[in-house]
Parts: C-alpha cells; sequence; structure tokens
C-alpha cells in the first residue's frame, strides 16, 4: 500500500473521535439503520460488554450485525486483531463474508480507504501485517480456528455459533480469555450443549444475552412465522429455533433431535473411494404423500426428488431415468401397497432393486420390534457417528426431528407409524422413509438379486 500523508492521517484521526460509538459508527459511517434488535447490541458494545451471546430466528440480520462490530472495531481499535469463525465455508465466506463485502463498499471516507478487503481477510493500511480480520472456519477435525491470536485489542466474531465443535472452543479457551478481549457469538440455537448453549445458562452471568424471536424483526417477512407453523407445527423443534429463537424441546421421545441433525447440515465431507451410490424410493399411497427418490453415496445425501399424483408406471419411469445416468448399486423401495409395482417393472428393466417392507420382522427382533423401527434407529446412530452430511432440504428435516418412538412391553424399541403422526396432525414422512430405507441391506441378511435380467448390467463392477 502507498504510504499515509500526514493530512490524510490527521483527517482520519479527526473522522474517529466523532464514531468511536458503534451505534455511531454504523450510522454515520454505513450509513446503516439498524433495527432495534440490532441497536440493543450496538448499545451493549458502547456500555463496554465484551462478553455477548445473541439467539435468534432466522433472517433478523445477525450477520449484517457481525459486520458492522468487525468493521467498527477494525476501524476504531489500533493494532486490532479480528478473528472470525463459523461451521461451514458457505456461512464464513458467502455469508458473514458477503456482508462484510457489501458494509466495506457502503463506508465513508476517509474510513473505507484505511481497510484493504479480500477474501477472507480485512486489513488495515496503518499496519497490515499486525492490524487485521481474518475468517477461519471451525472444524473438529482441526479445531484451531481461534487459536494462536495475541494483542491488546482481541475480537472473536463467532457466527452460527450453535454448531461450532466444542473441540475448538477447548482449543482457544486461553485466546478468548484474554482480558479487554470482545467475544460475540450469535446463531440459531440448534444445540442443548456446547459454549453457545452455556453462554445462556450456567454461564449467563458471565455473558450479556440477547434473544431475538423472528416475528420480532421488522427485516422478516410477517408471514414467514405462519408459514413455518403451517408447515412444521407450532410445537415443533423447527419452529422454535428458526422462528422463536428458542433452543430446542428435545423431548425423551423424539427419536432424532435437532441437535444431531444441524452438523450434518453444516459438515462438508466426500464420499470414500469404495463408496457406491444406493437410491431411495418411497412411494405415495394417498394424495397428500409425497413419491420420494433420494440417493446416498457413504455418508453424503445427494438429490432429493419428490412428485405427488404419479401412478405406478410414471414413478418406475422416473426411477429408471435417474438410475440410468447415475448407475446406482441398488435401488431401495418401500413395497407396501404401489410400491410393489414400482419395484416389479423396475426388475423387469434390469435394475438391482431391493424390497424394503417396514412391517416386517427386524433382522434384530431381540430388540425392534419392527423393521421400519430398525432402519429410523439406524439412521439416528449414523447421524450420531458424525460421517453424515444432509442437503439444506427443510422438509427432510422437519420429518428427521418429528419422529417418536416408546419401548413395548416385551422391552422392544418402536419407531411410530405413519397412521400414527398423521393423528398427530403431521404429514407423512416421505423423505425420513426414503433415507430410511437405504439403511435395510445393512439390518437385513444380503438377497439374491439376480431375478429377471435384474443387476446384470452393474454385475461385474459391484462384484456380484
Amino acid at each position: 500500500m502507498a504510504p499515509v500523508s500526514k493530512d490524510y492521517e490527521e483527517l482520519l484521526g479527526r473522522a474517529l473521535t466523532k464514531v468511536q460509538s458503534p451505534l455511531e459508527f454504523a450510522g454515520r459511517v454505513l450509513s446503516a439503520k439498524p433495527t432495534e434488535q440490532q441497536r440493543e447490541v450496538l448499545l451493549a458494545l458502547e456500555r463496554g460488554e465484551r462478553r455477548i451471546a445473541i439467539r435468534s430466528g432466522h433472517g433478523v440480520g445477525k450477520s449484517a450485525l457481525l459486520s458492522w462490530v468487525l468493521l467498527w472495531w477494525l476501524s476504531v481499535k489500533p493494532g486490532a486483531v479480528i478473528p472470525c469463525t463459523a461451521p461451514t465455508g458457505h456461512q464464513l465466506e458467502d455469508i458473514l463474508w458477503g456482508e462484510v463485502s457489501r458494509w466495506h463498499r457502503k463506508m465513508k471516507e476517509p474510513f473505507k480507504s484505511m481497510i484493504s478487503l479480500a477474501k477472507g481477510s480485512a486489513r488495515h493500511r496503518f499496519s497490515p501485517e499486525s492490524w487485521f480480520a481474518v475468517a477461519r472456519t471451525a472444524r473438529r477435525e482441526s479445531p484451531e480456528a481461534l487459536q494462536g491470536f495475541h494483542g491488546k485489542n482481541l475480537a472473536f466474531l463467532i457466527d452460527e455459533a450453535s454448531g461450532i465443535p466444542e473441540e475448538v472452543f477447548e482449543v482457544a479457551e486461553g485466546a478468548l480469555s484474554t482480558p479487554g478481549a470482545l467475544v460475540v457469538m450469535a446463531g440459531n440455537p440448534t444445540r442443548l450443549e456446547g459454549a453457545f448453549y452455556r453462554a445462556f445458562h450456567e454461564e449467563r452471568s458471565h455473558f450479556s444475552t440477547f434473544h431475538f424471536p423472528s416475528f420480532a424483526s421488522p427485516l422478516v417477512d410477517p408471514s414467514y412465522g405462519t408459514r413455518m407453523a403451517g408447515r412444521y407445527g407450532e410445537d415443533s423443534d423447527v419452529y422454535r429455533v428458526r422462528v422463536l429463537g428458542e433452543f430446542p424441546k428435545a423431548e425423551p421421545d423424539t427419536l432424532i433431535s435437532l441437535s444431531l441433525i444441524e452438523p450434518a447440515l453444516e459438515r462438508e465431507i466426500e464420499p470414500a473411494t469404495g463408496d457406491l451410490t444406493v437410491f431411495g424410493v418411497d412411494v405415495a399411497r394417498f394424495g397428500d404423500d409425497e413419491t420420494v427418490i433420494l440417493r446416498r453415496r457413504g455418508g453424503l445425501v445427494g438429490q432429493i426428488d419428490a412428485y405427488r399424483g404419479l401412478d405406478t408406471m410414471a414413478v418406475a419411469g422416473k426411477v429408471a431415468c435417474f438410475a440410468r445416468a447415475e448407475r446406482p448399486a441398488l435401488i431401495f423401495v418401500d413395497v407396501v401397497g404401489l410400491g410393489a409395482g414400482v419395484a416389479d417393472r423396475l426388475r423387469e428393466l434390469g435394475f438391482a432393486v431391493y424390497p424394503v417392507s417396514a412391517g416386517n420382522r427386524a433382522g434384530d427382533s431381540a430388540r425392534f420390534d419392527d423393521l421400519r423401527s430398525e432402519l429410523w434407529w439406524r439412521v439416528r446412530e449414523w447421524l450420531e457417528s458424525g460421517s453424515a452430511s444432509l442437503p439444506p432440504d427443510g422438509e427432510l428435516v422437519s420429518q428427521l426431528s418429528s419422529i417418536k418412538y416408546g419401548v413395548t412391553s416385551q422391552g422392544r424399541i418402536r419407531v411410530e407409524s405413519k397412521q400414527e403422526r398423521k393423528k398427530r396432525g403431521l404429514s407423512s414422512p416421505d423423505r425420513g422413509d426414503a433415507l430410511m430405507m437405504t439403511f435395510a441391506s445393512q439390518a437385513l441378511p444380503p438377497l439374491n438379486l439376480e431375478r429377471g435380467r435384474a443387476h446384470r448390467p452393474f454385475d461385474r463392477e459391484l462384484g456380484f
């Protein structure tokens, strides 16, 4: 960078005396118009609060708020060092850093020229090597995202903090405890554990905490809460977390908690070389149900296609078209009701079909009441393993997080049926069932797939 002239330095110094307040900075330098919720946080910073936690619903402007804090701290705190983190590269680079870039473009002079913005970093012109902000994704396997930073004006900005692995906070405990350091955590409250949860519970006395439900923000469409309530139910954890900004209930009879699902939505994995693609096909029985074609390759759930109103042959045609292009190793089909016809037609066309009848006897019949219960339990264990990656599909999330289970008088685990679920006013978990079926080959003995022309197109490469 070119050296800063003495006149320009004096101009900057005079300007800084007028915007030491973060609220003044947001309005006068960024031309931002904070909501009442955002204003509360900025005023807390002005009062000198240095440990802040914000739980919120969706769309209230928390990432924009973090970007204002970053640009303010970087502008007014000499030698500022600002590590920023989030659970995924998308959240950090596209969303948070996208907000930083957006508001940097709006900055007024002389402040704008003082900050050089690049992908994943922002540096002050006076001392770019020691006066900067940097973005590092927080991962369990590399927990040093917040480690190793020093300086008298440290600020840690943590977006979607509920999804940050505990290992990241453990490694960074020393840095986060630096006297005078600013720590701002924000996010949807998805988990009943971790540093973000503790900030609102056992460590609440150490934090200035804020709660921003979506319906209280002018940035959120007024119909958003109504739509979410209609889709998932006001008593669902999805509604609690995404709209109310409340931590999930984690009822004891919920099979899969939202705290298991959220990390899988944020997890970025690559399938192993030997992982083969399989399809799960749940065939609709009634008018409101969906026919779902879901792909899974190892830990990665891929594309999900859902249809209504298709007859048996139309469903078989859709699956066959996808299968010819994607060459799945197995196609798991729910053969109860209309699915039997779909499975028969796919076999005629030469595909390796694995029929699944969820009401049948479980592979581990001493532990599970039926096959459906065993397969849904395997989905839970798969999510618990930490090796699962789910697509951002709201319907799938809702279905996975709202399945109930119990224990029979014989001591066997029993997952609720589709009919029992509908009695609770919820839709059929068609997407969840399509995923559940892809675990059938792990629960049951191998099937002889050599029926008619079935499987011959792929015999050699799959080792059959």
